[in-house]
C-alpha cells in the first residue's frame, strides 16, 4: 500500500506502508509525521487544508487529536463521507493514471514494483493533477444531484 497527497502546488513523495503493518491510528499518524506532512508543508509553506477519507484510522479520536495539534486546518471526520472515492482526486483519477503507467512494465518482484512506482510517480505531471483537482466542483454537484449515490462519470 502507498499513501500520497496531491494539490495544485504539487505532490508528495510516495509513502510506502510496511508489509504486514496493521493500519491503525498510531501507524497512520506515524505515516503522516514521517512522510506526508513534511512534504505537504514543503509544498504549501504550512498553508493548507487537509482532507482525507473516512477510513477507520483516519476517523479515530487519536488521529483527530493528532491533526488538531499538527495541521493548520482539516476537514473533521463528521463532515466527510465515510467512503468517498468520487470526491477524492487521487481515487477517481490519479491512481488510474499511475496504474496505466506502471502496467507498461514487467514487474518481477515487490522491490522492482517499488522502483517502478517511484519512477512513474515522478513522471506524473502537474497538469494531470490539476485537471483531476479541477473536476472536484463538478463531481460534488453530480453527487449532490444523485443524493449521495456513487457516480460513474468521468469528466476528463
Amino acid at each position: 500500500m502507498v499513501s500520497v497527497a496531491v494539490s495544485k502546488l504539487g505532490k508528495t513523495d510516495l509513502v510506502f506502508v510496511q508489509p504486514g503493518a496493521k493500519i491503525n491510528s498510531v501507524y497512520y499518524c506515524d505515516v503522516l509525521e514521517r512522510g506526508l506532512l513534511p512534504d505537504i508543508r514543503r509544498l504549501s509553506h504550512n498553508n493548507f487544508l487537509f482532507q482525507q477519507d473516512g477510513a477507520p484510522a483516519h476517523r479515530s479520536r487519536h488521529t483527530v487529536a493528532y491533526l488538531r495539534s499538527n495541521v493548520p486546518e482539516f476537514i473533521e471526520p463528521e463532515n466527510w463521507p465515510p467512503n468517498s472515492p468520487d470526491l477524492n482526486p487521487v481515487d477517481y483519477s490519479v491512481w488510474g493514471a499511475l496504474q496505466q503507467m506502471v502496467y507498461r512494465h514487467k514487474i518481477p518482484d515487490t522491490d522492482h514494483l517499488k522502483r517502478v512506482l517511484i519512477d512513474c510517480w515522478a513522471r506524473l505531471n502537474q497538469d494531470m493533477l490539476n485537471r483531476a483537482i479541477d473536476q472536484l466542483p463538478k463531481r460534488l454537484a453530480m453527487i449532490i444531484k444523485a443524493k449521495g449515490a456513487h457516480v460513474e462519470f468521468r469528466l476528463d
